[in-house]
Formats: C-alpha cells, sequence, structure tokens
C-alpha cells in the first residue's frame, strides 16, 4: 500500500470543483471583503516569492558561466553556493503549486527529482553512462534535445531543471559524511581532465541552467502584476471562493501529499539515499524547512524578499479569526511547530533516516511527519469552515 495513504482522504476535502460559498450566510457576507483582500495579497506574495526565485537562479547562472569559463575549485564551490541560495526562494514558491498554476505547468523540467544519475553522466562503476557520454546518441545538445528527453524513459529519468544542475556540481554522493565530491576537473579539456567528454559536460550545464533560468521566467511573468492577459490577473479576478480553495489546497498538499509523504514517509519508510530530494548536495534538511516556511508564509500573508522588503498583508490566518479564532490559533501552532520539527531533523538527512526507530534522526524525521499531517487535517476543517466543499457531499 502506498506509504502517504493516511494523508490523500484528507486532499479529497479540497475538490477541484466547488460549491460555492451561500451567500446567505451572515458570516460569509461580512467577510467578503477581507476574503477578496487576502486572495489579493495572497497573490501578491506569490509574484514576490516568484520575483526571487527568478533573481536567484540568474545569480546562479552568473555563478556557472563564470566557473564553465575557468573551472577551478575556487568557481566550483561559488556555483555550488549560487545553488544552495537560488533553492531557498523556488522552495517558498512551492507553497503556489498543486492547483494547476504557473509553476505545475513546468515543475517537471524545474524541480523534477529523483534523478537517475546515469540517465545523465558517468557513475561508480560506469564511466561511459549518460547523455553526456554518448555523442554517437544524442550528437547534437540543444535545449529541444534535452527537454524531450526529461522523463522520457520514466520518472526517474531527469534530464532538467535544479536536481541534474546540482548534480553536475556535486557528483554522486558516496560519502556517508557529506555531499558529492565531484571534481571541477571533469570539466577540464587536455592536461589535468579527469573524464571523457568534457566539452559535451560544459555545454549540458550551460544549456540546463539557461533553461531553468526561462522556466522561472515564464512562471514569474504570470504571477507578475498590471498584466490584463497573465494568471495572476485571472486568480484575482476568479470567485473568491475558487481562488481560496486553490490556496488553501496548495498549502494543504505540499505540507500533506508532497512534504510529509513523497519527501519524508517515503525515505522514512525505505532508508534509501536514492528517496532523498537534494542527495547528491545533502541539502534535503534545508528543503524540508524552506518548503515549512512556505506554507508559514502564505498562511499568515507575511513574507521577506531577498531585497529585505517585507510584504505584509492578510492570509488566511487573519479570514480565519475572524471565523474561528480558537481553530485559527490552533493551525497556526501547528504550522509553527512544523517549521521547529524541520528544523530539528540533523544533517545529513541520508544519515538522518538510518538506524531504529529510536534513533534521534527518525524521531525527529517522524515528528515532522506528524506534525505536518495533524496541520494538514486542521486544513481540511478550515477548508469546511470557509465552504469549500466538495459539491457532491
Amino acid at each position: 500500500m502506498h506509504p502517504f495513504r493516511f494523508i490523500l482522504p484528507l486532499l479529497c476535502l479540497f475538490p477541484v470543483s466547488v460549491q460555492a460559498l451561500d451567500e446567505g450566510q451572515p458570516a460569509a457576507t461580512k467577510s467578503a471583503r477581507l476574503k477578496t483582500e487576502v486572495v489579493r495579497h495572497y497573490a501578491a506574495l506569490a509574484g514576490a516569492t516568484c520575483r526571487d526565485a527568478l533573481q536567484a537562479a540568474e545569480a546562479l547562472q552568473s555563478a556557472i558561466d563564470a566557473f564553465l569559463d575557468a573551472p577551478s575549485d575556487a568557481t566550483l564551490s561559488k556555483a555550488r553556493a549560487a545553488w544552495l541560495d537560488a533553492r531557498k526562494p523556488y522552495l517558498h514558491s512551492e507553497a503556489f503549486r498543486f492547483y494547476e498554476g504557473p509553476i505545475d505547468q513546468l515543475e517537471g523540467r524545474i524541480n523534477g527529482w529523483p534523478v537517475d544519475e546515469n540517465y545523465i553522466d558517468y557513475v561508480e562503476g560506469d564511466a561511459h553512462a549518460g547523455i553526456i557520454n554518448h555523442p554517437e546518441l544524442y550528437p547534437e545538445l540543444s535545449k529541444e534535445t534535452i527537454a524531450d528527453l526529461n522523463e522520457k524513459d520514466g520518472e526517474k529519468s531527469i534530464s532538467t531543471g535544479y536536481h541534474a544542475i546540482e548534480f553536475l556540481l556535486w557528483g554522486q554522493d558516496l560519502d556517508p559524511k557529506g555531499p558529492g565530491k565531484r571534481s571541477f576537473q571533469d570539466y577540464l579539456t587536455g592536461p589535468g581532465a579527469t573524464a571523457p567528454h568534457p566539452e559535451r559536460r560544459r555545454e549540458y550545464l550551460r544549456l540546463i541552467t539557461g533553461m531553468l533560468v526561462e522556466d522561472l521566467k515564464t512562471v514569474e511573468n504570470q504571477w507578475a502584476d498590471h498584466r490584463p492577459d497573465n494568471y495572476r490577473a485571472w486568480f484575482e479576478a476568479s470567485a473568491t471562493h475558487q481562488s481560496l480553495r486553490k490556496i488553501l489546497h496548495g498549502i494543504a498538499a505540499l505540507g500533506g501529499t508532497e512534504l510529509a509523504g513523497e519527501r519524508l514517509t517515503v525515505a522514512y519508510e525505505t532508508k534509501e539515499q536514492e528517496d532523498e530530494h537534494s542527495c547528491f548536495s545533502d541539502n534535503t534538511c534545508t528543503d524540508v524547512v524552506e518548503d515549512a516556511l512556505g506554507i508559514r508564509n502564505a498562511y499568515t500573508g507575511d513574507y521577506t524578499c531577498l531585497d529585505g522588503t517585507r510584504l505584509q498583508g492578510p492570509g488566511i490566518a487573519d479570514l480565519l479569526k475572524e471565523t474561528d479564532p480558537a481553530l485559527a490559533d490552533e493551525l497556526g501552532k501547528q504550522i509553527d511547530a512544523s517549521v521547529e520539527n524541520a528544523r530539528s531533523i540533523p544533517s545529513p538527512f541520508d544519515q538522518a533516516f538510518l538506524g531504529a526507530d529510536t534513533a534521534p534522526g527518525r524521531i525527529a524525521i517522524h515528528r515532522t511527519i506528524r506534525s505536518l499531517q495533524s496541520q494538514t487535517e486542521t486544513m481540511a476543517k478550515v477548508a469546511s469552515l470557509l465552504g469549500v466543499r466538495d459539491e457532491t457531499q
């Protein structure tokens, strides 16, 4: 049976089709203006977060260009640091997923995982594996070719996005105490070169980094303000109850099915490194924390941009306080607990999930799973309270 079977029924409370709010209810009438403000501020948060994700990816592109122009330990370290920095705003933006919005249209290209490493490049025991090392099969590397190959042979045949870049920067993680140890010399030609086809490896990394920036630019455009024909304009003009349903569905699905299920429970049960989210860089613990913070941003309506600008406005928390203050307080505490529990997971994640269930790392992971499940259950109550429910119920 699927490892996160216990979460899926909860998400049935957030269907694609919804029943309109009963306008005859006094509470709904009184809070109509606040609901509209919540929807508009959520769109502003999405726009700012996606703009930050794009800017951080552009910084990553600059760092990788510098590395490829002059491969060295120093330039590789800067490129890795830029990748780690770029992850944070993108992970925050995942709170705006899971309802066929702009990110969902490209998510498989942007953040596909787990990556079958030998689909892209050499691995231990097979020095000639991957697209890079088979010019006879893929004579010309281009954005179109690489995009067509993404997930062509299954969900693990990832050729694009953050984790493909991560693999090309760190390589396989064969060290239980740290991340992958790929040498900058894999990108050298001539004397000092440590791997075949360095020119193709350089071109591949340059291409997929550019593709990531282009995809994030597309997402940012859809959430940008003052554009009458983009997704944000449509989202703000939609019936309020439909947009509120998307907000709740997004943060519930990220915390429940995706984070508690796919990213934590699966790895917790299998104890397999390949089920770890950012397995090459050992950044998984940070991934979990930043996703949890993204949920809190969307719930509270509070986000601090990369440039220090703070966006504050009404969120679901404020709407809920008007309707059921006790439930608002309960959900706020549960979301805070999830953030703190995520922070308690010891790094590296691929060591934390090992051992007996009484091991500190496994206790911390299990505690985080349970708190995420609890907040998802409470979000189901909130959805019912706000009138966002299955029309068949």
